[in-house]
């Protein structure tokens, strides 16, 4: 049997089609007075799909009175308020682009991105970062919400393949890449509402993450509303210490975040949380430990999705059909998808290959703005390539390996570092653990492995650790002891950033308290 599987067509999203008109239209008909939106610990943090409404259709009006035009690319400088979703879903109702980015980028970084994506308007929130971008008018977030008095501006149907909103690549392996994605992709969605989520009307869920993130964007606002739920956002500088309260006073159903959320979480206890479903995880890969450690603390189950940038989700795990232990999950209904060898071919099951996901997946982007070469890079035949490896077992759940670019080569043997993680991270005495290849001298790569923990822990007992568990051309041979582990502005684990800070420690000699 080949690696390959698929769900079955999903049905062709309706045309003409308007993204905003799709996830707000609906329910706001049904359910006008239902709380859509609560930001935790803002003033006025409370926003009905009737409220939501009037000021996403205010916004387009005005932002077609500032003289845009459909097709138009607004550059979003915003922080974790509501003005950030009015905004994002405003700029679709009249046919604009937005272009959501992360408040955290620097002027030298967004500057970059300006220059991809050409904006008409920039919109910036109050001490954030702007790009050096002469000619384009700034509008100040205060004015997007003035806005929202304006009479409703006409939805801007079209063709449903038409550019929507662009969003960047973490960028964490190279230059961010402009990904620009159609009104369709949300539609698409709808095949990782069950497929991923079990999100329904009555679900209130908790999102932990920045709304520029697609992750957020999607899971935590886009879905939710799509369905007539609720989405919760925590609203800037709420600390993680404070989402297990908030889960049990504002009665969440599903939680969402990356695993170094869930990890910090468990580590300072939670209270009881009788009305949680289960969590949803997404960024990077769960260990199996954490997993784990989740139920045994709450009592419900933590549902990984593999996704992307450039195609959201894909692969999860959900309530109906969890994930079998230390594999990622099943595709999702409505996907095809498969494990290709170099070649370009399927290959069987439980043989490695790189995942492949359907060019004629309606969550798949348009391209990469201004780089048809890295796009057509990406498109080889009738798949679009992840550069994710993986194997996919006689029942169809696909395990990671890695990141094709993660794969490390320590003495000549490729080696996945997921695998090495997992190993190292049943060690008690470690809270993290991440491991990448260390070039100690010219052509002489080894594993380095980071942890983070209380206080060093004896290279020995770590050695005795990895001897009882790796081969020993997978097992590390550096230590270094951290007080965090270097990630994105996304939460993602930076490998880059990492190998950097083994890379003036010779082979042999242990590193401690970086």
């Amino acid at each position: 049997m080949l690696s390959i599987h698929d769900e079955g067509p999903w049905p062709p999203c309706p045309t003409p089609f308007n993204l905003a008109r799709h996830v707000l239209a609906a329910s706001t008909a049904r359910l006008p007075d239902k709380a859509a939106l609560i930001i935790l610990g803002a003033a006025d943090g409370v926003w009905s799909y009737a409220r939501l409404m009037a000021a996403v259709r205010g916004c387009g009006t005005g932002l077609l009175r500032l003289g845009l035009a459909p097709g138009d690319r607004v550059l979003m400088r915003l922080g974790n308020g509501v003005a950030f979703p009015v905004l994002y879903l405003g700029a679709m109702a009249a046919g604009l682009v937005p272009v959501p980015t992360s408040a955290a980028l620097t002027g030298p970084e967004v500057t970059r991105m300006a220059g991809l994506v050409s904006p008409r308007l920039i919109v910036a929130g109050p001490g954030v970062a702007l790009p050096d971008a002469p000619g384009v008018a700034v509008l100040e977030e205060a004015a997007v919400l003035e806005m929202a008095a304006l009479p409703p501006c006409d939805w801007h149907m079209g063709d449903a393949a038409r550019l929507g909103y662009v969003v960047f690549t973490s960028g964490t392996s190279g230059r961010a890449q402009a990904v620009g994605h159609a009104h369709r992709a949300v539609w698409a969605r709808g095949m990782m509402h069950q497929g991923w989520e079990g999100l329904a009307e009555d679900d209130r869920l908790l999102h932990a993450g920045a709304l520029n993130w697609t992750y957020t964007l999607g899971t935590g606002l886009m879905d939710p509303w799509t369905l007539g739920a609720t989405a919760l956002i925590p609203a800037p500088g709420l600390p993680v210490a404070a989402l297990g309260e908030a889960l049990r006073a504002q009665q969440a159903t599903i939680f969402a975040a990356v695993p170094g959320v869930f990890r910090q979480m468990l580590r300072q206890g939670l209270p009881a949380l009788p009305r949680l479903r289960h969590g949803l995880s997404a960024g990077e890969h769960l260990p199996v430990t954490l997993r784990a450690a989740w139920r045994a603390a709450t009592g419900t189950d933590l549902h990984e999705a593999l996704g992307m940038s450039e195609c959201s989700t894909f692969l999860s795990g959900s309530p109906k059909r969890p994930a079998p232990e230390g594999a990622l999950g099943f595709v999702q209904p409505g996907r095809r998808v498969a494990v290709l060898d170099e070649a370009g071919n399927p290959v069987a099951r439980a043989e490695p290959g790189v995942l492949a996901v359907d060019r004629r997946d309606p969550g798949l982007m348009l391209g990469y703005l201004g780089d048809p070469a890295a796009t057509a890079a990406r498109m080889q035949g009738e798949w679009f390539i992840t550069g994710d490896r993986v194997v996919m077992a006689a029942d169809g759940a696909v395990s990671m390996l890695g990141r094709g670019d993660d794969l490390m080569n320590a003495g000549g043997f490729r080696v996945s570092p997921l695998e090495v993680e997992q190993a190292m991270a049943a060690l008690p005495d470690l809270a993290e653990v991440a491991v990448c290849e260390v070039e100690v001298r010219p052509g002489v790569r080894v594993i380095g492995c980071a942890y983070v923990a209380a206080e060093a822990v004896a290279e020995a007992r770590l050695q005795a650790h990895a001897d009882g568990c790796l081969a020993r051309w997978k097992q590390p041979r550096l230590w270094l002891r951290l007080d965090a582990l270097p990630r994105s502005a996304n939460n993602k684990l930076n490998r880059r950033a990492l190998a950097a800070l083994f890379a003036p420690t010779p082979a042999k000699a242990p590193k401690e308290g970086a």
